[in-house]
């Protein structure tokens, strides 16, 4: 059924055009992406003509506007202007009031409201489930900032200065043996619940007690209260804690209309076919967000990292055996270093990695000035040259750029303009860099001069549709496949160097994230994946979510490059 079918019969003078201008405004504002004028048809339904005239005078009011670059259609800037005027009478506990009462009757649970008042949390709102051995918090109480999850959900989501000088304001102390007290691991904490999108207290406040909450952000993206839900840890594990978490995010947007908030899909599609013959978990794991696999050749085993508890992994193929080093900050992916060992990009920049110690030592950080961004995907040229890709903590739009580390530990900046930066990967002939923005589901591709490291000529090589999945982590094969992670997809694909799809790879996970090859003869195609704000639902539909997957696809890999500095 299209947006026009249930618009009424305009027995109204002019309610009919209204009703017809209202869907294409919600057309546009619903889209993942910008929509060119044939999508807006598909989208509407609308007759070409109509739908031209209806944008004229949407554009014409600064409803809308076209960007004039890809002839694309966006939200106009009055909008914005109306919702200044809208979030000056916003009554935020009236607009909470339902989702705290759907809450506490689906989990059972306390949910609670709080605002931000004098470096503390004060409750204004609470929904209790009415069982005999839940929780009571009680509006007017105020909880410490540091310790509860209302109030880290909302110093997570200040702009740094401000989250600096509160914290550099209020005392931490310690209410549990699980406080942190300490401001930077604190402010680490701050910054994992910041990319996860919602904050966790694990009894760091009362003792047995355990909360998840999200901050409610205006228009502007500016967190004004947070939704929380609390409960003894004996009735909500951590797998409870974290799916929760995922649906206290979209109670937020509901309670705020900011529906498209974060460009990172809040929708699972259910599978559409069986997994494919020859898909092999090699280790069942609960990666919150698996990432970056690297196999080194020369120990016979396979890298790779969670992001979200960060920590890097060793896993072996032969014995089944994974080691684990945790980390005290986030991690985007480790790259191998031709001296010996190993580079890791994490939130801090590029920095050197012990793993038997798990000690990191820091090299550079090319946005030291930009505390919200973090690196994610690398790897190196066949040169020794590092190409690594950075985001937002958050994802918000446009913040993301790639860069080039030298090995005199000089670096670049060699594009921008990015939202999620992602897998990248060159042909075998070095003359191509594929490159990913996920939140653009889109795989860039540039021309590469391999002499100097330059590139240019950025243009579209693939571009996925909402039912497709997004693209994220890639690898190429040796005949110049690529291979590309769909997180939401259910599948690994191959496409041709022309971009075209060749293969698709069914997986048990709906969130494959990077794939590599690995092995002695480089042929097994190694996936990590994630569950990272998946729900309940679908993490009993997909319970190996956050494993390790194996597939040999018939082709060879390339082995990877190391790091000359």
């Amino acid at each position: 059924m299209d947006r026009m079918a249930a618009t009424g019969n305009g027995a109204i003078p002019g309610a009919q055009t209204l009703q017809k201008g209202l869907a294409v405004l919600d057309a546009v504002g619903d889209a993942d992406r910008p929509l060119r004028f044939k999508d807006l048809v598909k989208a509407t339904g609308l007759p070409k003509g109509t739908l031209h005239r209806i944008l004229q005078a949407l554009i014409e009011q600064r409803l809308v506007r076209i960007d004039e670059r890809d002839g694309t259609y966006r939200l106009g800037h009055r909008l914005f202007e109306l919702a200044h005027k809208v979030w000056g009478a916003f009554d935020l506990r009236g607009a909470a009031a339902p989702e705290l009462d759907r809450l506490a009757r689906q989990t059972g649970e306390t949910v609670t409201l709080a605002e931000l008042d004098r470096g503390q949390a004060l409750y204004i709102d609470e929904r209790n489930s009415g069982q005999a051995f839940g929780l009571r918090i009680g509006v007017g109480r105020r909880a410490p900032c540091h310790a509860s999850a209302v109030g880290k959900a909302i110093l997570a989501f200040l702009p740094p200065s401000e989250q600096a000088a509160l914290l550099g304001q209020i005392g931490l102390e310690r209410f549990t043996a699980r406080t942190i007290t300490d401001r930077h691991e604190l402010t680490v904490d701050l910054a994992l619940a910041r990319a996860r999108g919602y904050a966790l207290s694990e009894e760091e406040h009362l003792d047995g007690v355990v909360a998840v909450a999200v901050p409610v952000l205006d228009h502007q993206g500016a967190p004004i209260a947070a939704i929380g839900l609390l409960g003894p840890r004996e009735r909500l594990s951590d797998d409870h804690l974290h799916s929760t978490g995922r649906d206290l995010m979209e109670a937020s947007r509901r309670i705020s209309g900011n529906v498209g908030q974060t460009p990172i899909s809040m929708t699972t599609p259910s599978p559409d076919a069986a997994p494919s013959a020859g898909i092999e978990c090699v280790l069942p794991a609960s990666a919150y967000l698996g990432e970056g696999p690297l196999w080194s050749t020369a120990e016979s085993r396979l890298y790779w990292v969670d992001i979200l508890a960060p920590a890097v992994h060793r896993f072996d193929p032969a014995t089944g055996r994974n080691e684990t080093r945790r980390l005290p900050r986030l991690i985007g992916s480790v790259v191998l270093r031709a001296a010996g060992g190993l580079v890791a990009l994490t939130q801090n920049g590029l920095e050197r990695l012990d793993f038997e110690s798990g000690r990191l030592e820091p090299v550079v950080d090319p946005e030291a000035d930009i505390p919200d961004n973090r690196f994610n995907d690398a790897k190196c040229d066949r040169t020794g040259r590092l190409w690594a890709g950075t985001t937002r903590l958050d994802s918000s739009p446009g913040h993301g750029a790639l860069y080039r580390f030298g090995e005199d530990g000089g670096f670049a900046r060699m594009a921008s303009g990015f939202t999620v930066s992602n897998g990248l990967d060159w042909s075998p002939d070095d003359r191509l860099l594929y490159f990913v923005d996920s939140a653009a589901s889109r795989v860039y591709v540039f021309d590469v001069d391999p002499v100097r490291g330059e590139i240019s000529n950025r243009r579209v090589l693939i571009e996925t549709g909402p039912d497709e999945g997004r693209p994220d982590g890639l690898t190429v094969d040796a005949e110049g496949g690529i291979w590309c992670a769909m997180w939401d997809g259910w599948a690994i694909r191959r496409y041709t160097p022309d971009g075209r799809l060749d293969a698709v790879v069914r997986l048990p996970v709906p969130r494959p994230s990077s794939c590599i090859f690995g092995g002695d003869d480089l042929a097994t195609l190694y996936i990590t994946t994630g569950r990272i704000r998946l729900s309940a639902k679908h993490l009993a539909e997909a319970p190996l979510s956050g494993s390790l997957f194996a597939f040999r696809p018939g082709v060879r890999g390339l082995p990877a490059a190391a790091f000359a500095g």
